[in-house]
């Protein structure tokens, strides 16, 4: 038989290995610390007496706005504005790190400043050192850098950037604002064209969530800055058309203690003792002001709908473009104004946004948007004959439904080449108890809906002015008279004949652009299943 090795001694071999292991795992440690320890300190450079590039480069300290920088005076120049006319001048360029590529003794980088971008070059000579070239490349993504550098025309364009006919040589780069290493996306996948790269084995796709997870990233993306620039020039265009036209713009209520549309679809908030809620739409308070002889307003704010509704085009929050106007005898007044006011703000960004507009056609397949002057106006019952002949009937008093808007879109486009049309005398029984009845189409009302590309983008009606016909309408939507009597009193004393219409912003972006969900036009969507960030 073998023999036994004694328990002790086995103890103290397990003991010495273990003690061993702890050594070795502590040694690395300390090490791991010290390289952490070594790469958190600041780049300001640390290097041997040889670098030419001392004082050239490195980290910033924090800006705080102190008065003794001596920096302050520097003058930047944007990259949007760098051309081969400024050749061989020095610059200052403050932008994002897109992408650093280092190649031997050379460092490429992109420099990115909202949808534009310029390449950066770094190589070792007398005057640039290795040190300074190894700090650029090992500078992170998306950190906002400082750069003085030398515009240099190039011999063939640089197909990666907007900027193709010039270059920097980089003599100074500082870190104004360190990024994180790890991104949770990158703006390179997130700005990939969604068809055609294919072909390139290129199949990286950031997904929605994901984008909007991390939006503040997202929306460095050339394509989301295009977006919102357009965006804001709908709401300019907007302002500016009116205003020709003698609008006065108006802000109304957010907090209102009963629901505008005369639907439960609203969200209720705490109001000190009792309870109130957030307006689904400022219409109440628009025919208050032409009841208040302002005779035509707008505004531009927030409205919200709690409406369970995941879908491309629905939002719990948007951004509304109302509009109220007094006319004299027909409600066609003001359809009309309405109509050709959106023919004008097409006109606008067709013409002012064309380098948006081919920036997010880079990434999405982007439709050339069609409309006539003057719009196009179809009665209901016309729109209802177009989808019986092609096989969808729709009653006499039913509302489309979005597949029937849809449809009957396409229609349109392929009769009349339009993207934008009016469809005209809705429905009574599907319109808001404010609606004024046709006097001679009893279920007919002067109403009309406004789209784009086959979908609602205006909602709008001529309203009862008068308290008496206007109480017997609530009654029929069994709306609590008590909660809308302010609202009604406003017209007892004298309110002119006005008609008018909500816009969706987010919507009209969405669709003027033919994208697909309506998460592409707003900066920062809520629906049922987000409220963050």
């Amino acid at each position: 038989m073998g023999e036994t090795k004694p328990v002790e001694n086995t103890e103290k071999a397990d003991s010495k290995k273990a003690a061993k292991k702890e050594a070795k795992k502590a040694e690395k440690a300390a090490k791991k610390a010290e390289h952490k320890a070594a790469s958190g300190q600041s780049q300001s450079v640390v290097a041997d007496e040889n670098d030419v590039s001392v004082g050239k480069y490195g980290n910033l300290p924090l800006i705080r706005s102190d008065s003794t920088n001596t920096n302050k005076d520097r003058k930047f120049i944007y990259v949007k504005e760098l051309n081969k006319s400024l050749a061989g001048n020095d610059v200052w360029v403050r932008a994002r790190l897109h992408t650093v590529r280092a190649r031997g003794k050379q460092c490429f980088i992109v420099l990115r400043q909202r949808e534009f971008t310029v390449q950066l070059l770094l190589n070792v000579s007398e005057t640039v050192s290795k040190s300074m070239v190894k700090f650029a490349s090992n500078i992170t993504k998306e950190s906002i850098i400082d750069v003085e550098a030398k515009v240099v025309q190039v011999p063939t364009p640089i197909a990666a950037c907007s900027q193709q006919d010039v270059e920097l040589l980089a003599s100074q780069i500082w870190v104004v604002s360190a990024s994180a290493p790890q991104l949770p996306l990158q703006i390179e996948d997130a700005s990939r064209p969604e068809k055609g790269d294919e072909a390139e084995g290129l199949n990286i796709r950031v997904n929605q969530d994901t984008r909007l997870d991390n939006r503040v990233l997202d929306l460095r993306t050339p394509t989301n800055q295009a977006i919102f620039r357009l965006e804001a020039g709908v709401c300019r265009l907007f302002r500016e058309v009116l205003t020709r036209k003698g609008f006065t713009e108006i802000h109304t209520p957010k907090i209102i203690p009963a629901a505008s549309e005369g639907g439960a679809n609203v969200f209720t908030v705490s109001y000190f003792k009792g309870s109130a809620y957030l307006a689904q739409s400022p219409q109440l308070y628009k025919q208050m002001a032409i009841a208040a002889d302002f005779d035509k307003v707008f505004t531009i704010g927030a409205v919200f709908r709690a409406e369970d509704s995941n879908t491309h085009r629905h939002l719990t929050e948007f951004t509304g473009l109302d509009l109220e106007m007094a006319f004299n005898y027909h409600y066609h007044e003001v359809m009309l104004l309405i109509g050709n006011s959106f023919t004008e703000i097409f006109k606008g960004l067709r013409d002012q946004y064309q380098t948006e507009i081919q920036i997010i056609g880079q990434q999405f397949s982007v439709e050339p948007f069609t409309f006539l002057d003057p719009p196009l106006v179809l009665h209901f019952d016309e729109g209802r004959r177009l989808l019986g002949e092609a096989g969808v009937e729709v009653g006499p008093e039913e509302d489309l439904s979005t597949p029937a808007e849809k449809l009957l879109g396409r229609l349109v486009k392929a009769k009349y080449d339009t993207d934008f049309y009016i469809l005209d005398k809705y429905p009574l029984a599907v319109r808001p108890f404010y609606t004024m009845p046709d006097p001679e189409t009893p279920r007919s009302s002067n109403s009309y809906d406004m789209f784009m590309r086959g979908e609602e983008i205006l909602s709008g009606a001529q309203r009862i002015h008068d308290p008496q016909l206007l109480t017997e309408r609530a009654k029929h939507h069994g709306i609590d008279l008590k909660k809308i009597a302010s609202y009604i009193d406003a017209f007892k004393y004298g309110c002119p004949p006005h008609a008018g219409g909500g816009i969706g912003l987010e919507r009209v972006v969405m669709l003027y652009l033919g994208l697909d969900n309506i998460r592409k036009t707003c900066m920062f969507p809520r629906d049922p299943k987000r409220i963050t960030p």
